[in-house]
């Protein structure tokens, strides 16, 4: 986290959260949801505005967290703001970088990631469980991520989407349990 970030929290910490305003689509691009996108239906039907700004998203990725609960936030100098996911809170970028060795980065652009098992969901979308949090294989990065796979490198077991986030510990709207 950012130290003026760290710094706005000790100065107003009690300002309220913010739900429904941010969006981490399955491909690793982040959308605002104003009011009316909001209004106009829920994410990923409706997505908003993609964010273009390369420092704004470098901001969010640098201050991008996940609470004790497993809802996915940035924290936006004093104010927190959950994020809605389409699939995953991490989205996976893959290459090979040797003969049988490949190397898995987020989405936020940090170190590099550990695999610890891989998951196919009923739509055939390869998820990994990392260190950091699960998190989608891009579709640009498929191929890669198939020779691993083929390679034996990683062997995804079956599961159901509707599972991913009970059983990875996250939140897919934050905003629809903050509501329950």
């Amino acid at each position: 986290m950012d130290d003026i970030v760290k710094a706005a929290l000790k100065k107003w910490p009690q300002v309220p959260a913010c739900y429904g305003w941010l969006a981490l689509d399955a491909r690793g691009d982040w959308y605002m949801r104003d009011d009316r996108t909001q209004a106009a239906g829920p994410f990923p039907q409706v997505k908003g505005s993609r964010i273009l700004h390369d420092k704004l998203r470098e901001f969010i990725h640098r201050n991008y967290e996940c609470s004790d609960e497993g809802a996915w936030f940035f924290q936006n100098g004093p104010q927190r703001v959950y994020v809605e996911l389409e699939a995953a809170p991490l989205v996976l970028g893959v290459q090979r970088v040797a003969e049988r060795t490949w190397q898995v980065c987020p989405h936020t652009g940090s170190q590099p990631l550990d695999v610890l098992s891989a998951w196919l969901d009923e739509h055939g979308r390869l998820f990994l469980a990392t260190p950091a949090g699960l998190g989608l294989v891009r579709s640009l990065d498929m191929d890669a991520a198939a020779d691993a796979v083929n390679d034996g490198a990683w062997v995804p077991q079956d599961v159901a989407f509707v599972d991913l986030p009970r059983r990875f510990g996250y939140q897919l709207s934050p905003q629809a349990a903050q509501a329950r």
